[in-house]
């Protein structure tokens, strides 16, 4: 089973096939920018958040919201949690970047916390980005973008299938980054013993 979360970051520009989720929601802020593009709000199974961009002018079936006021997680950590205690261990995930760039960072952390509890996939107009585990594959992926982003570390990084290789190396954010390479085949894998990686694949 699937979840789909919207959360208040920038829009996206096309909405993705709601058909394919067994449940969607969204935060209190996201709210706003799907009303504003028209979806079909009676759809969403949850709306969370601490509700401080809340009207209460808004026509919102009031079952469907879940307060959730602790100040010391952000909507879309407590948005997961959420979804976790409903059974749902996949989820993509809408308005993750763009806005407010510290927004974008802190999203990047919660889902580094919860890397190991479930899997998230954030979507952009530029390109999908998730944690790997530590052996993974992905198709498809022939001239596009492919960026590992090491979180803070990842140790004996090897990889297939791209312009630029790696044999056994070592990637770090206050050393060397894996951003900017390109897929020159159809498959690409990666596998690292130690650390995360947070992979970006380009549109």
């Amino acid at each position: 089973m699937k979840a789909l979360l919207f959360i208040n970051g920038e829009p996206p520009k096309n909405i993705p096939e709601i058909k394919d989720y067994d449940l969607i929601a969204c935060t209190d802020g996201a709210f706003h920018y799907l009303r504003e593009k028209n979806f079909p709000l009676d759809l969403l199974d949850f709306i969370s958040g601490d509700f401080d961009s809340y009207e209460e002018s808004e026509k919102i079936v009031s079952e469907k919201l879940i307060h959730t006021p602790d100040q010391n997680k952000t909507d879309f950590h407590k948005a997961l949690e959420i979804i976790i205690e409903k059974g749902f261990y996949e989820v993509d995930v809408y308005g993750g970047s763009g806005g407010e760039q510290d927004h974008y960072l802190g999203n990047l952390t919660v889902a580094y916390l919860f890397r190991n509890k479930m899997e998230i996939t954030f979507y952009d107009e530029y390109s999908k980005y998730f944690f790997i585990p530590n052996e993974f594959e992905a198709q498809n992926v022939l001239g596009k973008i492919i960026s590992l982003v090491p979180y803070p570390i990842a140790e004996n990084v090897v990889t297939r299938g791209l312009n630029w290789p790696l044999f056994g190396e070592e990637l770090s954010m206050t050393g060397r980054i894996g951003t900017r390479n390109f897929a020159v085949e159809d498959t690409f894998t990666c596998s690292y013993s130690n650390g995360a990686i947070l992979l970006f694949i380009g549109k």
